[in-house]
């Protein structure tokens, strides 16, 4: 039986370009041992930013957000007590995946897209959405963590994400990604346990050379927690009620994983 999921929770965000963008949490309460970590969940471009001189259309599309990540995280969060946490601002003010010394933090382009508002960033701004998103943020998920910990729920941090069928004119073929950084234990048993008819593979279409496994190193390798970062092709999960679908088809995988994992099976 799963625990109903709370209200959203959120820290104080104060208007103007100084506001302190927390992380948002679901289902605090949950005793379960996996945390879920959104970092792509919005879209939301405050009006301090002008919207980064980007076109509504723009501002919808998958260089603003993941997609169907959230609706997805919520589906899991649902069906395995998990704790949630998603962040509150579009990736493109700063994408709570990437290092502050990283340029895809604030990118002046993705993909074809050219970002008005972060094509001539200075430092002293880069400084300001650092302090203003990421610090707020990554503490957020930093202090949760270690509260499990300390109650002896021994954490296991998987991070959702959605990627485009299609990039940069190239189809891929994977549906269901699954990357790992240092520690690949949680990403093996997943991989193993991957829902039949769900073309599923290992570090794609990313990896961890890409740079795109930041949370991962920040929040769970300190401490040595198992980790999983889990890529699904948004073109799957792309209303609600697809998302809820696809929560059906991972939550079982991901519930055998971590079962294998508290179980000692390799």
């Amino acid at each position: 039986m799963t625990r109903a999921m709370s209200a959203p929770e959120k820290g104080t965000t104060p208007a103007g370009s100084t506001a302190s963008f927390h992380a948002v949490f679901e289902n605090r309460g949950s005793m379960g041992r996996i945390v879920l970590v959104c970092e792509h969940a919005s879209h939301h471009i405050p009006a301090a930013w002008a919207e980064l001189g980007l076109t509504g259309a723009a501002r919808m599309a998958h260089i603003a957000w993941d997609p169907g990540a959230l609706d997805l995280a919520r589906g899991l969060s649902k069906r395995l007590d998990a704790c949630l946490v998603h962040a509150p601002v579009s990736r493109l003010i700063y994408d709570l995946n990437r290092a502050p010394d990283q340029e895809g933090a604030m990118p002046a382009r993705s993909e074809v897209y050219d970002i008005p508002g972060n094509a001539a960033i200075t430092k002293e701004e880069r400084a300001k959405r650092t302090q203003a998103v990421y610090v707020p943020f990554h503490d957020d998920v930093h202090i949760e963590i270690a509260r499990r910990m300390a109650l002896g729920l021994a954490p296991v941090i998987v991070t959702i994400h959605s990627f485009t069928p299609i990039y940069h004119g190239a189809q891929r073929e994977v549906e269901f990604g699954i990357i790992h950084d240092a520690d690949d234990r949680m990403a093996k048993l997943v991989l193993a346990h991957a829902p039949e008819g769900l073309r599923s593979m290992m570090n794609e279409p990313y990896s961890a050379e890409d740079g795109v496994t930041h949370t991962l190193r920040l929040q769970a390798n300190p401490y040595r927690l198992p980790n999983v970062m889990l890529e699904v092709r948004n073109d799957l999960i792309g209303t609600q009620d697809a998302a809820e679908a696809m929560a059906d088809r991972l939550a079982p995988c991901l519930s055998a994983a971590l079962d294998d994992l508290m179980n000692g099976r390799p």
